[in-house]
């Protein structure tokens, strides 16, 4: 899908609470799209809050009509996108309740979460309720860190 490409789309699976499929075109000529939402990261499903962020996303998007607007590609091959479902942008919507980070890596363009994320901190929301969270990106590097061992 090309960068900046906004497409409405029907989203027909949650992957976790920062990646879902998304049913795009015609009737008969339909393309399934996975998409990582831009400019966050959310638990992963085995990582505490996990299942809560990927339930908030379902329930924010399974089944609705997306506004899925691409940015890029990333290295798996999925449309990184800002997503909107229910007329509410759902990378904000998620950081808001405490339910996923800032991505810092590829905050890029996406500065405006910052303060969502320090509202959630000060309110304790969601995963912030942990006195240390551990962010999606460093318990991925400590798993590929066991693993090797």
């Amino acid at each position: 899908m090309p960068a900046s490409a906004v497409l409405f789309c029907l989203v027909v699976a949650i992957s976790d609470g920062d990646t879902l499929t998304a049913r795009c075109g015609e009737s008969g000529a339909y393309e399934q799209v996975k998409v990582r939402i831009a400019g966050i990261d959310a638990p992963e499903k085995a990582q505490a809050f996990g299942q809560r962020s990927r339930e908030a996303l379902a329930d924010m998007c399974h089944l609705e009509t997306a506004t899925i607007t691409a940015r890029t590609t990333d290295r798996y091959g999925r449309t990184v996108a800002d997503v909107q479902c229910k007329g509410q942008d759902v990378g904000s919507a998620l950081v808001a309740t405490g339910l996923a980070w800032v991505f810092d890596r590829y905050s890029e363009g996406y500065e405006d979460l910052y303060p969502l994320q320090r509202d959630a901190i000060a309110d304790r929301r969601g995963l912030w309720t942990d006195p240390a969270p551990v962010t999606p990106w460093d318990w991925r590097q400590q798993r590929r860190s066991s693993a090797r061992q």
